[in-house]
């Protein structure tokens, strides 16, 4: 069966930018500190940071050589100010995030523009992230001719697995044993025809983890929250979430249910009493979830990955065809030597 690759080129970019930083940089207190050192950072003779392309580049070969995908598409975030800050007014989402340092600023340019020239279709814009472009990717082509896989880190992808997509989530060492101890579901071979690094999520696997299964991911997040993103939740009910999103699916029928006490005490008595012993929940949330409503929803909006964004391209358009010439001529303009040797071994010049 064809595979169909969407990669969150934002994510691997980033981790491939601190996983390739001097010790200078990874330590120093201050940006003014770090600042100082951002000579020592990988660049070219003319002064262009590398560090991020170089490690990402070599993952894409490393991944390449591995599954050979027939359609690839890589999205990128452009900015913060999504319509989940412009149209949902949430002035606070991802507002707890750092600014982006300049050299990995610089590479996102550069490698947005370096995998566009080799024949790549990126999809970015300033409305919305990338695993938007990603949701949007899988809602228009999944299917059971195609098998479709997600590469990122970002958790929040766990929504889009289903039956014909997977996330490969790029884990740690540790984890990644630890996962497969844990599920013990790769057999060897299985196993070596993954990336590597990366973990494959079912929506089984996603339930054992999160409590829940990849279509309730956005409810759950309404609940907990998700700090990373600063996506606010309902302060004092993570542990409750899981249960409560797994027995009513929706935050509609939570609120149902809520409201069907009318706030008589007797009948928000009875609920907890429900909550506590089938359900398992110890400490109530109810007056939390009341108080929180329309946070609660607020953030499920900001949680959910919007999957009706226009593509224009068809499948056909995502087919995998590098342009040799100008992926040499590129890694020879970032002077990538090691990189280039190895492209020349796969496709030495006629």
């Amino acid at each position: 069966m064809p595979k169909f690759l969407i990669i969150d080129g934002s994510s691997m970019l980033s981790t491939s930018y601190y996983g390739n930083l001097p010790k200078s940089i990874l330590f120093a207190k201050t940006d003014e500190e770090k600042e100082r050192h951002y000579s020592e950072i990988l660049h070219t003779s003319d002064g262009k940071y590398t560090n991020a392309m170089f490690t990402m580049l070599r993952t894409l070969l490393a991944v390449y050589k591995k599954v050979k995908p027939e359609y690839v598409a890589f999205t990128f975030d452009m900015t913060r100010d999504t319509f989940r800050r412009t149209q949902l007014g949430a002035d606070f989402y991802k507002a707890n995030r750092k600014e982006t340092a300049q050299p990995l600023k610089d590479q996102f340019v550069q490698m947005e523009e370096f995998l566009k020239a080799i024949g790549c279709p990126v999809f970015m814009s300033p409305d919305y992230e990338a695993d938007d472009y990603a949701a949007s990717l899988v809602e228009k082509f999944q299917g059971p001719e195609l098998q479709t896989y997600v590469l990122t880190k970002d958790h929040d992808y766990f929504q889009l697995v289903s039956e014909y997509t997977r996330m490969w989530r790029v884990v740690t060492r540790d984890k990644l044993e630890a996962l497969k101890d844990a599920y013990g579901i790769y057999g060897k071979d299985a196993y070596e025809a993954l990336p590597p690094n990366v973990f494959e999520y079912t929506p089984e696997i996603v339930h054992s983890e999160e409590g829940v299964y990849p279509e309730q991911i956005p409810v759950l997040l309404a609940i907990t929250g998700d700090p990373g993103d600063g996506i606010p939740g309902c302060k004092g009910v993570s542990s409750a979430a899981a249960p409560l999103v797994e027995e009513y699916r929706s935050l509609d029928a939570i609120y149902e249910a809520i409201e069907d006490c009318e706030g008589v005490a007797k009948k928000e008595k009875e609920l907890n009493t429900f909550w506590k012993e089938s359900l398992g929940i110890g400490r109530s949330p109810l007056k939390a979830l009341k108080t929180n409503k329309e946070m609660v929803y607020l953030s499920e909006q900001l949680a959910t990955m919007k999957r009706d964004i226009v593509i224009e391209e068809s499948l056909e358009d995502m087919r995998l065809n590098i342009n040799m010439k100008e992926l040499k001529k590129q890694l020879k303009l970032y002077e990538m030597n090691s990189i280039l040797a190895e492209v020349e071994k796969l496709n030495p010049e006629k």
